[in-house]
């Protein structure tokens, strides 16, 4: 008779644990590559990365000039400021552009046999792969290369503290952004948090002018601050190179110590976080249990009056596009954005620190700046079903034709783009000055022409490339690769064809002609978009698949 005796189950050791997620995170991807918009999405994310490593290279030449020029003038004081920089890098980069993060769900290793040290491993691997830290990473070995160009003597205090620098800069950003993903998954701490990151943000853009109208208070506050400086991990490392390069072992080390203590102070910090994630915490929005209450039936909203020129199928789908641009408030906020831009540009038009940009006169300025500000209202729109999620379905069950749809999705974006542009314009006009008639009557009709022109590829983006967003997680927010690329290509054509256009008028001393020419494109453009959502409707239902399987996920 056969031994039926159970067999000693062997639990795989750590590395065994990290080679098996390997195994599994390459084989997903490999997996999802055999899909095309998967592909073509994947493409369009590699050519975004080429264009960045340019940027890369650059900073990493910098990084490394900098670096050889400390240390051949003796200025290793200064070094402290390079690992400040990378550390301002490392910890804000990754929050505004966490879209493009790796996006992994890692509550789902608990489904396998992993103990905890391997899943904070692969926590922390994770942290390796961001773009902010690849590019970190570039540029650490570029100051070790400028160290060991100028003085090949400090080269091994530049290892060990661009290694325990990156350690400590991955664990930060781990923690911060496993934190962040707990605010935000409540949508009070949501919405607060997204009004101050988008007041940030503006905020931002005025720094500049701040800084040349105050810049010698600023630089006088910065040399009181900078002592203040030292207990900063950058400082830990720029000091114990300096020392360790220049002053005596025991400076060296103390600074050292020094680093290493925010490096243990930070993982365990991190380790206390991924417990509670390892335990199987979870995030939702979900209330508490409550008795059961007598729901009053609310009446019905009656907009028939005020709407009654729609279609009941594109008032519905109207409404309803409303309510999710009153709920995402990230979006709703972000409308405030144009006119700010607006005002900032417009105020390098005043004051000394403007000569150059005086030169600028209004015929110039005003059609880039109507320009500029379609992009920004633009780019949501090719990716219209990003927030649709399982209710996707709902489309293609409920009697309703796409056409609907996409007439309500682009009515609302119509309805933004003219309240926007009406006041941008006006914002416009009384602080630089309104355009003569020619130009003003073309660029009115260019912003018809390439509003209409660009809502009909958006409309074929949307659907040929559709990408899944939630409104309470920061990694995996962003639009298809692909779908970027489109934006910006159909950009680049409708802004060369507008600036050919518009030379053309005065190259044949006729002013009327670019509002002309882009009359006559604004009505082909019109032509064009009704003649395609009939198509559109066709290509919809044969993306249905594509569709529900991109934002059902």
């Amino acid at each position: 008779m056969a031994d039926l005796t159970p067999t000693e189950q062997r639990l795989p050791n750590l590395g065994e644990q990290l080679r098996l997620v390997a195994w599994l995170r390459w084989h997903g991807l490999r997996n999802s590559v055999r899909n095309k918009n998967r592909r073509l999405d994947l493409l369009g994310v590699i050519l975004s990365g080429v264009v960045s490593g340019a940027l890369v290279v650059g900073v990493a030449f910098a990084m490394f000039v900098g670096t050889e020029y400390i240390f051949e003038h003796h200025s290793e004081k200064y070094l402290g400021l390079m690992f400040l920089a990378l550390l301002v890098w490392w910890q804000l980069f990754p929050i505004m552009m966490a879209g493009f993060a790796p996006q992994f769900s890692f509550p789902s290793l608990l489904r396998f046999p992993m103990n905890f040290s391997a899943f904070y491993l692969v926590g922390l691997a994770y942290g390796f792969a961001d773009a902010a830290a690849i590019a970190a990473l570039a540029w650490m070995g570029a100051m070790v290369a400028g160290t060991l160009a100028a003085q090949a003597s400090a080269l091994p205090a530049m290892i060990v503290a661009c290694v325990l620098f990156a350690l400590l800069n991955v664990t930060m950003e781990r923690l911060f952004g496993a934190w962040l993903e707990k605010l935000l998954a409540k949508r009070r701490s949501r919405e607060v948090l997204f009004t101050l990151f988008i007041l940030s943000m503006i905020s931002l853009q005025f720094l500049n002018p701040f800084l040349q109208k105050y810049s010698k208070e600023v630089g006088r506050m910065a040399e009181r601050a900078l002592p203040y400086f030292w207990i900063l991990p950058s400082s830990f490392a720029g000091n114990f190179v300096a020392r360790a390069s220049t002053g005596p072992a025991t400076g060296a080390v103390i600074h050292l110590v020094g680093l290493t203590v925010y490096v243990a102070l930070f993982g365990v910090l991190l380790r206390l976080r991924y417990v509670k994630m390892y335990e199987g915490e979870e995030l939702s929005e979900g209330t508490a249990p409550s008795l059961n209450r007598k729901r009053v039936a609310a009446e019905p909203a009656d907009d028939t009056e005020r709407l009654g020129f729609l279609p009941p199928q594109v008032l519905a789908v109207f409404r309803k596009e409303l309510r999710y641009l009153r709920r995402n408030t990230f979006l709703f906020f972000s409308l405030a954005i144009p006119p700010v831009m607006v005002l900032f540009f417009t105020m390098r038009f005043e004051g000394a620190h403007s000569d150059v940009l005086k030169k600028v006169t209004p015929d110039l300025f005003f059609p880039g700046m109507m320009a500029y500000l379609i992009l920004i209202l633009l780019a949501p729109t090719y990716n219209s079903f990003a927030h649709e999620g399982r209710g996707i379905q709902t489309y293609y069950s409920a009697p309703v034709n796409f056409r609907e749809i996409l007439l309500a999705k682009n009515l609302v974006t119509v309805i933004i783009v003219l309240v926007e542009i009406v006041i941008c314009m006006g914002l416009v006009g009384l602080r630089v000055g309104w355009p003569s008639g020619p130009i003003l009557l073309a660029t009115v009709m260019a912003v018809v022409f390439s509003v209409v022109g660009q809502l009909t590829i958006a409309n074929w983006s949307s659907l040929s490339f559709p990408k899944k967003m939630d409104f309470g997680k920061m990694q995996g927010q962003r639009n298809s690769g692909m779908s970027v690329l489109t934006l910006f290509g159909v950009q680049i054509v409708l802004s060369g064809i507008g600036g050919l256009i518009l030379w053309s008028g005065r190259l044949m001393g006729s002013p009327w002609l670019p509002a002309q020419v882009f009359a006559v494109l604004a009505i082909a453009a019109m032509a064009g978009y009704v003649s395609a959502l009939d198509a559109l409707s066709d290509l919809a239902e044969k993306k249905k698949e594509v569709l529900i399987d991109a934002l059902c996920r």
